[in-house]
This record gives C-alpha cells, sequence and structure tokens, in this order.
C-alpha cells in the first residue's frame, strides 16, 4: 500500500505506528501497542498531554514540530529506549512524572487498587501511615499521598540516584510535607517504624527472564528489576518482615509480576489474595495476621 506524506496530525500518528510496527520495538512502558505509543509520541512532540491529542487529530502541525516528530522516532527506533525516557516524562493514573535512565518506567497495576481511582478494598480502612519500598520515581507514594489526602507517606529505595529523581517528582507534585524520601535496603534503615499501609513494587524479574527481555526493558536500571534465580530475593524478606513495621490492623500490597507461580510454589499451604493478573503482572493483598505464616518460615 502507497501512502502519501502525512500532514495531519492523525496522518503524523499511523505514519509513526506503521513506522514502530516496521521496526519490531518492544512496548509496556506505558503503552502496550504501536497505536498508542504512536500517540504519546506525537503528543511528547507537540508538548501536550496524551489526553489532549483527540482535540488536534485535524491539525497541521508546524516545521518545528514535524521535525520533532522525525526525531524522537529515529531515536526510538535506533536507541530501543522506552519512549519515556526520551521525552523526560511519563503518565501514571493520569498524572505526570519526571523520569529518566536512573529509574524504572512507572507502570504499576498497584495504583488500580488505590480509592483515587475507584473501588478498592483499601476504601474503607482508616490509614494514616503509608510505606512505599523501592519507590523508584516516587510514582506510587506520590499516587498514594493522593488517594489518602490524611497520610504521611515514608518512601523508600537503596538506590541514591533513584531518589534523586523521587525528589524532584515530589516537588513536583507539591508534596514535600507529606512525602518522606529514604535511604534504606528494604526496611533496614526504618527504625522499627509501623505503618497501616505498605505497598511495593520490588524486582521480581528472575535471572533467566531478565537474559531474554527486549532491549527497552535493559535500558532500565538492573537494580530495579533483577531478582535473582527465582525472582523471589526481595519479595520473600519484604513478606517475612512486614508484620514487625505494619499496625495491628495494617495491610501489605505487593506486586510480584511473574514470581507469582514461584511464591505459590515456595508456599503451597500459605494465604494469598490476588487482587489482579493481568498476564505476569500480579498484585497480592495480605493483612497483618496473614503474613506471620510468612515470618515464621525463615
Amino acid at each position: 500500500m502507497v501512502y502519501g506524506a502525512p500532514r495531519t496530525v492523525r496522518d503524523h500518528v499511523l505514519y509513526v505506528e506503521r513506522r514502530l510496527k516496521a521496526a519490531h520495538v518492544a512496548f509496556g512502558h506505558g503503552t502496550e501497542d504501536a497505536r498508542d505509543e504512536a500517540a504519546w509520541l506525537v503528543s511528547g512532540a507537540l508538548k501536550i498531554a496524551p489526553n489532549g491529542l483527540a482535540a488536534k487529530l485535524t491539525e497541521i502541525p508546524g516545521r518545528k514540530a514535524v521535525a520533532r516528530i522525525r526525531s524522537l522516532l529515529a531515536a526510538r527506533i535506533r536507541t530501543r529506549q522506552p519512549l519515556a525516557y526520551l521525552l523526560g516524562e511519563a503518565w501514571f493514573m493520569g498524572r505526570r512524572y519526571l523520569v529518566d535512565p536512573r529509574v524504572i518506567v512507572p507502570r504499576s497495576l498497584i495504583g488500580e487498587f488505590l480509592p483515587e481511582d475507584g473501588a478498592s478494598p483499601l476504601a474503607d480502612i482508616d490509614i494514616r501511615s503509608i510505606l512505599d519500598l523501592c519507590t523508584g520515581s516516587a510514582a506510587i507514594a506520590i499516587a498514594a499521598a493522593r488517594a489518602f489526602p490524611g497520610a504521611q507517606v515514608d518512601a523508600v529505595d537503596i538506590s541514591q540516584d533513584a531518589l534523586k529523581v523521587a525528589a524532584r517528582n515530589v516537588r513536583l507534585h507539591g508534596l514535600g510535607d507529606r512525602v518522606r524520601l529514604i535511604a534504606s535496603d528494604l526496611y533496614s534503615g526504618l527504625e522499627g517504624r509501623r505503618y497501616d499501609l505498605i505497598l511495593s513494587n520490588p524486582p521480581y524479574v528472575s535471572t533467566a527472564e531478565m537474559a531474554s527481555l527486549p532491549q527497552e526493558y535493559r535500558k532500565e536500571p538492573a537494580l530495579a528489576l533483577e531478582a535473582g534465580t527465582d525472582g523471589l530475593d526481595l519479595v520473600l524478606p519484604i513478606l517475612r518482615q512486614a508484620p514487625e513495621h505494619l499496625t495491628d490492623d495494617g495491610r501489605l500490597v505487593l506486586e510480584v509480576g511473574a514470581s507469582r507461580e514461584a511464591l505459590e510454589n515456595r508456599f503451597p499451604d500459605r494465604p494469598f489474595l490476588w487482587l489482579a493478573s493481568a498476564d505476569d503482572e500480579c498484585v497480592g493483598y495480605w493483612h497483618r495476621e496473614d503474613l506471620r505464616d510468612f515470618a515464621s518460615d525463615e
């Protein structure tokens, strides 16, 4: 099929989509297919939010905007970097976050279970203190602070580089009085603090899976992805030590991804409640009392 030169914004989206498909780039960093990625790339080049693109589809972009579209497209194909890194921003739960290769691109399913986004098992719980383990860009911590406006949030990461990015996002969202950033290897630097809610999207990619990931994923920091032979190197200590850092009625929400099967096989008699399982992305939910079984297994 022969296509003419793109003119309108819609034409450019379709052009970029075709080029991305032909180049066999990988998605999964905020988009799931070539059409969505093309729309995001064009909106980024036009310097508008992705949800504002629909109103611009019949417009004809100027020369500089077209140059930005072509430049971004060429860089996306050539470097195989996630588009979020090329744009310097990502969108999580409808809000903008600053990102770069020091952090993974925010995409956790945990956001779907925060009350701000609709019905949630957490909606009727009095939550005043929240811990976000492995915070990265602080997207989950910030989303939690918005979902629970009466809560204080501690956002923890072992990476000083990640915490620098997180600090930029805390400032961007004006939450410096409610989101505290802490350098810590999981719970080690928390000095016995207890929380009503612990959230975590930790590294959970097994060594074998890590080796097979598309280039785009390997552009992200390995520290934020790789978690040993079975993907449980961080999941297990998070589960086992959580009771020490939860209040009596505290809850844990933990994303374990493709390591779900390894976790269930390791603890065939333990209670599991999965809030979601989309492809290989799994989110588990526990009350503090349910976690005692894991603590006794060390």
